[in-house]
């Protein structure tokens, strides 16, 4: 698995582990305390091989090492604002990572069973027409964006050209415990509020996403990985709950109790202003479906960062 120490890998190794999967993971040598994966010690019960995704040798080191049946490639430079600041470096991690690791399981001797490829609703760019469906073309055009549309061709690529078993899992905004990028609505306005401080919105507070757990991400991977499909296949998953930004900040502050306006800075940019997918194929062939809402599960999301960041269940202002 690449991508372990995101709110996402992390998860997904945990449930593998509950699954006695022999788990092995392809991680950047600098640790990041904070990752869900090392403070619950799962990373002890994995076998962890140190590498960059950009570094096409070590990659296919890696693979050949591990002999994986099952792959999961989690691994990218996630956000759209550093995206925007440092396209070469984001291209360098989504687009060069993802063909080194593709290309190293296509010349590896023993081929995995499947290769499960994180794409991203943000792969579609922005479309009039929604929700978006999977027969829709990509058309990303910020960097971020267009790092996911080439991710997702490349997988598709290599399973047309070299029928290689790989699958595309196009996500909605993923929130759970275990994600510690703050600049993302659901952890940054939580950190705020437990801190006292007033949220800030990088937008001006209007932008519609589909919001998906955690949960119902890894259920969606294992169900990717699983499930006997042709090589390409490509599915969307989403919760089907659709939230304005400001939305989300008011369900946030009645899960933590506090009541703050937000400082609204509305300097986004390369943000896409209406998003949200179709997930019928995903019902129809995986049987997978989505089980958590974002109010009935913020609560529990708070008392986690509650716990991370130590502050008292007293705290609140």
């Amino acid at each position: 698995m690449t991508g372990a120490t995101g709110m996402t890998g992390s998860a997904l190794v945990h449930r593998l582990l509950q699954l006695e999967a022999e788990v092995h993971i392809f991680a950047l040598p600098e640790r990041e305390p904070e990752s869900r994966l090392i403070r619950s010690g799962d990373i002890a019960r994995v076998q962890v091989h140190e590498g960059r995704m950009e570094e096409p040798a070590t990659v296919a080191a890696a693979v050949r090492a591990t002999r994986p049946h099952l792959v999961f490639h989690l691994a990218a430079q996630p956000l759209v604002e550093v995206a925007r600041d440092d396209p070469t470096r984001t291209f360098e991690v989504n687009v060069r990572g993802t063909w080194a690791l593709l290309d190293a399981c296509r010349l590896h001797a023993e081929r995995p069973r499947a290769i499960a490829v994180a794409s991203s609703d943000k792969a579609y760019g922005a479309r009039d027409r929604l929700p978006y469906v999977e027969s829709d073309p990509l058309d990303g055009s910020e960097p971020y964006e267009a790092s996911k549309t080439i991710t997702d061709i490349l997988a598709r690529t290599y399973a047309r050209a070299y029928d290689l078993p790989t699958r595309v899992a196009r996500c909605g905004n993923i929130y759970g415990p275990g994600d510690w990028n703050w600049s993302r609505i659901v952890p940054g306005t939580i950190r705020s509020l437990l801190r006292g401080e007033s949220p800030v919105v990088r937008s001006d507070g209007t932008p519609i996403r589909d919001y998906i757990h955690v949960d119902d991400v890894v259920s969606a991977y294992v169900s990717l990985a699983t499930v006997d499909v042709a090589p390409g296949e490509a599915f969307n998953f989403s919760s089907g709950e659709r939230r304005s930004v400001r939305e989300v900040l008011d369900l946030v502050g009645e899960a933590a109790g506090v009541s703050r306006e937000p400082v609204v800075l509305g300097t986004a940019k390369g943000e896409i202003s209406v998003q949200y997918l179709d997930s019928g194929k995903a019902r129809r062939m995986l049987g997978w479906s989505a089980t958590r809402g974002l109010a009935e599960s913020l609560p529990s999301i708070v008392e986690w960062y509650r716990e991370l960041l130590r502050v008292p269940t007293g705290a609140r202002e």
